[in-house]
């Protein structure tokens, strides 16, 4: 035997190594609790208007990129000074633990300290289920459960505070939107108002029309009567007053047709059509107003509802476990693999060994 361990000094050392890490493991190892939870986030259900604010500025986000928004956060150094303020980190993982678990400088730079956070905290997304598994561990089962329930509450804050300020930004937006809106909007009654009371007209478009309508009258009266004319011209003098009489007729109906078409078209002048022209203009910018004004109304009252629909809430599916006894470390499971790879380089070990020894014979 102590033949074989002068020929192989490297077993001697295999085998010392792993009575030292059992014993590490096994004795002096400092036991750690675990708690556990299971989450899911969830949005309210809330029934959209038709115009939809979020696909004309491209929003939307599935569940799973939400719960990997919400690990990343729960892991982030952010959340790391916030567990630190609330329940003292550096003082709970400082004072307990062996020389190799602790937390070894408690005043140390931020770096060091998210480094051993991120060996106790452990967030694992499960992309079938769509859930995330939130794993803690503490010298205490107290500690455990606190930091497990502070861990949730801060990542539902923190989801909520991220779509209500999106949803604020794009209601406030609108919000200044809807008073140039509106500004414009009287504006443009208030013009349409003053125009009417200044020609005295309700609707310069009716009149035109009643004016053209008026003219046709009185031309096929124009037409029937000289008619009657050229009939009587054939059997009577000119001189005759029945003749005279339909001569006066037409002149008169002749003056009222001018009068007519001069109130609709004249090259100076306010006539109907130029007046008419200007009311259809500031009635169009009128009708533009309102329904500017109406879509940002809509659009305002579903961007309100967007802010509800972007709630985030985490659902428990498994509440933070209080620990009753030590799950870490493994002792079994850590000694086993410690002894299995040690065991196996000595192996390796002597095989290059047996190879450099035959080749120099």
């Amino acid at each position: 035997m102590q033949r074989f361990i002068r020929q192989n000094p490297h077993w001697l050392l295999a085998f010392i190594s792993i009575v030292l890490v059992s014993f590490y493991w096994f004795i002096w190892a400092e036991e750690r609790y675990v708690s556990n939870a299971t989450v899911v986030l969830e949005s309210p259900q809330v029934a959209s208007p038709e115009i939809s604010l979020s696909s004309l500025m491209g929003g939307g986000g599935g569940s799973t990129a939400d719960l990997l928004l919400l690990r990343e956060h729960l892991l982030s150094v952010d959340m790391l000074k916030y567990l630190d303020e609330e329940l003292d980190l550096r003082a709970h993982y400082s004072e307990h633990g062996d020389i190799f678990a602790t937390l070894r400088m408690p005043d140390g730079p931020i770096e060091d300290l998210h480094d051993y956070y991120l060996r106790r905290v452990e967030v694992e997304l499960d992309e079938y289920a769509g859930v995330l598994n939130i794993r803690v561990q503490a010298y205490t089962p107290d500690f455990a459960h606190a930091l497990a329930t502070e861990l949730l509450q801060a990542g539902e804050d923190h989801m909520n505070e991220m779509g209500h300020r999106l949803a604020k930004e794009q209601v406030t937006f609108l919000e200044n939107q809807m008073v140039r809106l509106e500004e414009r909007f009287e504006e443009t009654r208030t013009q349409l108002l003053e125009f009417q009371n200044e020609y005295g007209l309700v609707s310069p478009t009716t009149t035109v029309e009643n004016i053209n309508q008026v003219v046709a009258t009185l031309e096929g009266d124009l037409a029937r009567l000289q008619a009657q004319r050229n009939a009587l011209a054939s059997y009577q003098s000119a001189q005759s007053s029945q003749l005279r009489s339909v001569e006066r007729e037409i002149e008169a109906l002749r003056d009222q047709i001018i009068r007519q078409r001069d109130r609709l078209a004249q090259t100076a002048g306010d006539s109907l059509n130029r007046v008419s022209a200007e009311y259809e203009m500031l009635e169009l910018r009128a009708q533009f107003a309102q329904e500017t004004y109406s879509s940002a109304l809509a659009a305002l009252e579903n961007t309100r509802l967007e802010a509800a629909r972007q709630l985030k809430q985490v659902s428990v599916l498994q509440s933070p476990l209080m620990p009753e006894y030590p799950t870490e470390p493994d002792r079994l499971y850590n000694s086993a693999v410690f002894a299995i790879i040690t065991l196996f380089l000595a192996l390796i070990l002597s095989m290059m060994i047996m190879i450099i020894k035959d080749h120099r014979d």
